[in-house]
């Protein structure tokens, strides 16, 4: 494990809104008490945002007012901004109006704020397919991956794969291992990782239960972990474990062509399948993600919790964030088994080095190609 990627900020990877502040409420964010808000936890963080169609040139104007406050050296603890969409097959706990086709020409300007500062955008590799949420989009024919995915990585925006349909696993899987190849065989116009992900094994067909939220789950958690042998786990038989598309996942991450998103809330994913995964990803593959907010209101809707957990709902009584903040994952973390220094990797090196944050660190590549 290279020391130069454990010794970094950590990095609050995929979160929402910290204190008061909805991310996706990017008209009232106010950079600078957010950058103060890092600096309090001691950590960066990529704020992560919700964007409705008719608000893409606001989205813009954000963008590029982050980008010069960045460059003028008064954002020294968000290194970059991130989207949640808007090309999902499943809405998952996104609010609807922020799931829409983008025409080429909403891609291309989505695809330039790459230069000022745009990290990443969560799509689902089976978003034009019979099932999904946009299959029957004016706009879901007029570009697809081959053209899309070029046009983000020229500008160093990394596709997130995530937000499958539940109606053919197997072809999400084959869809998402195409996405990871036209990426790597695509010119890159940052550094680091050319794919993340969303948060593994949310919003995906599985052949496992992998969180247990509320009490009569949790009674039944330790007989049902114990029935997945998870010390026997292997990457080669992932697809009848947990199912084709988090096994495709891993796989790649595994090669160094991924660097995966996984959340240590212990509600979101069990900690111990959790646990499990980044051992067999790899610990400089894997990311510690949050999807944290900290209030009752993200992306325009109003959430609530129940007594069983702390996660954040939507009416429907559907998952639409988590509420842990980064050190109480890391803690999560260290009391599964896994050492400081990979928890620190985790928490940091891996995101430091997908999104090339840190210019000392060894970029993720195939292994193959080291």
């Amino acid at each position: 494990m290279n020391e130069h990627t454990t010794d970094v900020p950590p990095v609050e990877v995929h979160c929402h809104g910290f204190g008061d502040v909805d991310f996706s409420d990017f008209r009232k964010v106010d950079l600078a008490r957010l950058d103060d808000w890092c600096a309090s936890e001691a950590v960066q963080a990529l704020p992560t945002m919700y964007l409705r169609r008719d608000k893409l040139g606001e989205f813009e104007e954000f963008v590029r007012r982050y980008d010069a406050m960045r460059k003028d050296g008064l954002l020294p603890h968000i290194p970059g901004i991130a989207l949640e969409g808007p090309l999902l097959a499943s809405h998952g706990g996104t609010p609807a109006q922020t799931v829409w086709a983008p025409s080429r020409s909403e891609w291309s300007r989505l695809a330039a704020l790459g230069e000022f500062g745009l990290k990443y955008t969560v799509m689902s590799p089976d978003a034009f397919r019979q099932g999904s949420t946009l299959h029957d989009a004016p706009e879901a024919r007029e570009a697809g991956f081959d053209w899309i995915l070029p046009e983000l990585l020229a500008h160093g925006v990394r596709p997130a794969l995530g937000h499958f349909t539940r109606q053919d696993p197997r072809a999400g899987a084959e869809l998402a291992a195409e996405m990871v190849e036209i990426a790597w065989q695509s010119e890159f116009g940052g550094s680091g990782a050319r794919v993340v992900t969303d948060h593994l094994f949310n919003d995906m067909p599985l052949t496992i239960r992998h969180a247990f939220r509320s009490t009569a789950a949790r009674r039944e958690r330790d007989r049902v972990i114990a029935s997945y042998d998870l010390p026997g786990w292997s990457l080669d038989a992932l697809d009848t474990i947990v199912g084709p598309v988090p096994a495709t996942i891993m796989r790649e991450a595994a090669r160094g062509r991924v660097a995966a998103c996984i959340n240590f809330d212990g509600e979101h994913v069990d900690l111990a399948i959790a646990t499990r995964a980044v051992q067999l990803m790899g610990i400089p593959h894997s990311m510690m993600m949050t999807d944290r907010c900290d209030s009752a209101r993200l992306g325009g809707q109003d959430l609530h919790r129940t007594e069983d957990n702390g996660l954040w709902y939507q009416n429907a009584g559907i998952v639409a964030a988590g509420s842990q903040p980064l050190a109480r994952q890391m803690a999560n973390a260290l009391g599964q088994g896994l050492t400081e220094p990979e928890v620190r990797m985790l928490a940091g090196g891996t995101a430091h080095r997908a999104f090339g944050l840190t210019t000392t660190a060894p970029q993720l590549v195939p292994a193959g190609r080291r």
